[in-house]
């Protein structure tokens, strides 16, 4: 079969790839099993100087991938390099902290002395999504290759040429062959990867039931994940916020990268003494967001990354609107070519429609009227995701008391919720398990072996 690249602002085809045959497939994880048993006796210093190589890459060629992601999946340009440029931050980041990370861990003990040492495990397998398809590969790879272990990527299927983009700077960079490599197959081929003896964990970041048929699959293979999942973050605002900052946050939060990111602002829960006001500094920020031509200058976003998503995208919304959703902005497509859908603010969203039980993965905004605090906390938690959030207050030690009551992996108090190489990124419920970035995404995939020895 062959797998094709297309652009969403045109819907035309780009390029088309074949897909890994069987036998190259067996030729990549031999590969990748070569390797990993040299590159694991690699110390800290020398992987380190590779490390920070990609990172000269990136920024060296950051104009030229951040157009193979604007042609693949409309992001702006401006955003594009962005995430170039947060890639090779990441690169550096593990460069100077990964042997501070791993190093050995001693432990307090009355008999002789013991410690942890953190060992690789072997070759992992990622299974990455579309939306920022360098950044969410660029978290799993830098960490894994730093512990010593060796990466297959098994990309999304609209974005084949940023998979091989990706490959080619761990290449440019002078990394043994096969310490990263990118499989061009279709998502069948996942199960057969999984229960190979040679992949030794996996990584995951998508949709729920995705993330269920690979977590079912590798428990049966008794096999670790990390999934990073759906999120359908709250953007929580009370009665002492900044409206002016909350309001032009709000619009950035949710508009984001088309208003495809996981951890977008997607329900915006506005207590009622300053709901009307906030309201209309939103719709002035979402109504003011040019949308164009991801190439050109000015344009605040595209098209979605396919026809489908925009599709499916306009059928939640329509389906809210249907049982009673009301439309304070947009809520349809415009009558173009291309991907592209409206911003969009639906209000009087109730339980039972899309826009309250589903993630909407596009532009569109849900907003929430509450009476006090405890409600604003019972409707941010009412939700089968937990992966970010946010919550507006000018009493910071209200803010700390507060986000300790909102389920969800990560809460920002006056501040969008982003990613950062030495934040810890994950979430709980739906949203998934386990944690990337920081020191604890770095002993994700390691073995934590105790030592303990007699004086």
């Amino acid at each position: 079969m062959s797998i094709q690249s297309i652009n969403p602002l045109t819907n035309k085809v780009l390029k088309e790839f074949e897909a890994h045959t069987d036998a190259q497939i067996e030729e990549i994880l031999q590969t990748a099993d070569s390797t990993y048993r040299k590159w694991r006796k690699f110390s800290f210093e020398e992987r380190s100087k590779l490390m920070h190589k990609a990172a000269n890459v990136l920024r060296s060629n950051k104009n030229k991938y951040a157009q193979i992601m604007t042609d693949e999946m409309g992001k702006t340009k401006k955003e594009a390099v962005a995430e170039v440029d947060k890639c090779a931050l990441c690169c550096d980041y593990y460069a100077n902290n990964a042997a501070r990370f791993l190093a050995d861990e001693p432990l307090e003990i009355d008999q002789g002395e013991a410690y942890i040492a953190y060992d690789p495990i072997g070759t992992v397998l990622a299974i990455m999504p579309w939306n920022f398809p360098y950044w969410q590969v660029i978290r799993f790879a830098v960490p894994t290759l730093m512990a010593g272990n060796v990466g297959i990527l098994k990309h999304a299927s609209n974005v084949p040429q940023c998979a091989l983009a990706l490959e080619e700077v761990f290449r440019e960079a002078g990394f043994p062959q096969g310490c990263f490599q990118s499989l061009l197959i279709p998502s069948k081929k996942v199960d057969n990867l999984l229960a190979d003896k040679r992949i030794k964990a996996a990584t995951l970041t998508g949709s729920e039931g995705a993330g269920s048929k690979v977590a079912a699959k590798a428990g049966k293979e008794l096999k670790k994940t990390v999934l990073e999942l759906g999120g359908s973050d709250p953007f929580i605002v009370l009665a002492d916020a900044d409206i002016d900052k909350a309001a032009s946050t709000a619009a950035k939060a949710r508009m984001l990268n088309c208003g495809q990111s996981c951890i977008a602002a997607k329900r915006f829960i506005v207590v009622q003494e300053v709901y009307e006001q906030f309201i209309k500094k939103f719709k002035q920020q979402m109504s003011s967001l040019k949308q164009g031509d991801p190439n050109a200058d000015g344009v605040d976003y595209g098209p979605m990354a396919r026809e489908d998503l925009a599709e499916e995208l306009l059928e939640q919304t329509q389906k809210s609107i249907d049982k009673g959703a009301e439309v304070l902005l947009g809520g349809d497509r415009p009558d173009k070519e291309g991907a592209f859908f409206n911003a969009t603010i639906l209000a009087n969203v109730k339980p039972g429609m899309p826009a309250y039980e589903e993630e909407l993965f596009g532009p569109v905004a849900s907003v929430f009227k509450v009476k006090d605090e405890e409600e604003a906390i019972l409707i941010a938690n009412d939700s089968p995701y937990g992966l970010g959030g946010c919550v507006w207050t000018q009493d910071i030690e209200k803010g700390k008391n507060f986000v300790r009551q909102v389920e969800s992996g990560a809460v920002y108090i006056n501040k969008m919720t982003a990613s950062h190489p030495a934040l810890p990124f994950g979430g709980v419920k739906m949203s998934g398990y386990g944690r990337e970035l920081s020191h604890l995404g770095i002993r994700e995939f390691v073995n934590q072996k105790t030592v303990w020895m007699e004086k």
